[in-house]
């Protein structure tokens, strides 16, 4: 025996007997069966939000590292993060389009999941922590935009808060709570950091352990095949014999990988062609003539404007418990009618009045669309 093969020996035995971990749990992890359809990668869109949390965790720290979450000094720690860190308008911009590119992640995993039928039994609870991840990026994306603290966040950020105070029984609590008083302020912008920082992300890693162990007890769906018992998903070397799975480490591992490297190139692309910018500071005092959130937001937004305010908000709350709890209204359809498309077309018209008021908002208020649109169409 050679005296590195003897010293590599020798180091491996120090870690096994001072670190209780067993090889064979992650030789067991690494030949986790994967189902066949997860090849294709628009079925690997479940790893991407891990993947983009990873950079936005990454891009955060470098901008906690300047931010001042003080109402006099949050715009000018921003705007000097910008244009006067070296490198600082990448950080930021990384930080912005990656928070965007989760938000369209989680929804398209979602969507994937609902169009295959995958939260059906046994899998209803995922389905529920699912929903929960999207709401808590939808609340890391809120919360981030107001720190910026120019005039449109502080708008938004007082919109967003008044409505809350809207939902019935908690929204005065709820208001009051999350701006530390009765406007925006001081503490408005302390206590939207905790929750950027802080609270979101507790939140967000404890719906991803439970979101991981419930997946990994009962597997991945097979799509088009019938559901395994406990004791054949726990049966990976035959699963991997019958040639419809195929082991995570290396395959699955590479796919994601490649969807990483993918991304990256994708951030910086959007980084240095569209990079980050922020407004005039912000103004109590001064309303905008337009106000608007984040695109994540337009249907919410859209939905209050074309509806009384408790008309809209009671539709939006009927709207999410539908979704939270979609697995066993779709069990009682199939009950009553037994018709399986009625499920996918209820989730297509859904998603075509999701993106028809998302992209009105877009359009409301575009200078240019305004100007040129009927024109053009006045001219056919």
């Amino acid at each position: 025996m050679s005296e590195p093969d003897s010293s590599q020996r020798a180091l491996v035995r120090f870690f096994k007997e001072r670190v209780p971990l067993q090889l064979e749990v992650f030789e067991q992890l690494a030949k986790e069966p994967i189902p066949n359809h997860m090849k294709r990668w628009w079925y690997a869109l479940g790893g991407t939000p891990l993947i983009l949390f990873a950079i936005l965790v990454t891009s955060g720290i470098g901008l906690t590292f300047y931010y001042i979450p003080d109402p006099d000094q949050a715009y000018h720690s921003v705007k000097y993060i910008t244009e006067r860190v070296y490198f600082g308008w990448y950080l930021r911009s990384m930080h912005k389009w990656a928070a965007n590119l989760m938000v369209i992640a989680v929804m398209l995993h979602l969507f994937r999941v609902f169009f295959t039928s995958a939260y059906r039994k046994p899998r209803e609870l995922n389905w529920i922590i699912g929903c929960g991840l999207l709401f808590t990026v939808l609340g890391f994306g809120f919360t981030g935009y107001a720190l910026v603290f120019d005039q449109l966040s502080y708008w938004a950020a007082q919109v967003g808060t008044g409505l809350a105070a809207k939902t019935p029984v908690v929204g005065d609590f709820f208001q009051r709570f999350m701006l530390g008083g009765e406007v925006v302020g001081k503490n408005t912008l302390s206590r939207f950091f905790v929750f950027h920082i802080g609270v979101w992300p507790t939140v967000l890693l404890a719906l991803l352990g439970a979101h991981i162990f419930l997946f990994r007890g009962l597997g991945i769906a097979d799509i088009g095949a019938k559901q395994l018992s406990p004791a054949e998903a726990r049966d990976h070397e035959t699963m991997l014999k019958s040639g419809r799975y195929f082991p995570f480490f290396p395959n699955h591992a590479m796919t994601e990988l490649v969807i990483a490297l993918a991304i990256l190139i994708l951030l910086t692309e959007l980084s240095i062609l569209w990079p980050a910018t922020i407004g005039v500071p912000a103004d109590p005092i001064s309303t905008p003539a337009h106000i608007q959130p984040e695109w994540y937001f337009f249907f919410q937004f859209q939905l209050l404007k074309m509806f009384p305010e408790k008309l809209a908000l009671g539709l939006q709350l009927v709207m999410v418990v539908f979704m939270v709890f979609w697995p066993f209204i779709d069990r009682l359809i199939l009950k009553i009618w037994n018709k399986p498309w009625l499920s996918p077309a209820f989730g297509l018209a859904g998603l075509g009045v999701f993106l028809a008021l998302t992209i009105r908002e877009a359009f409301h208020g575009y200078v240019l669309f305004h100007d040129w649109f009927p024109r053009l169409v006045s001219g056919l």
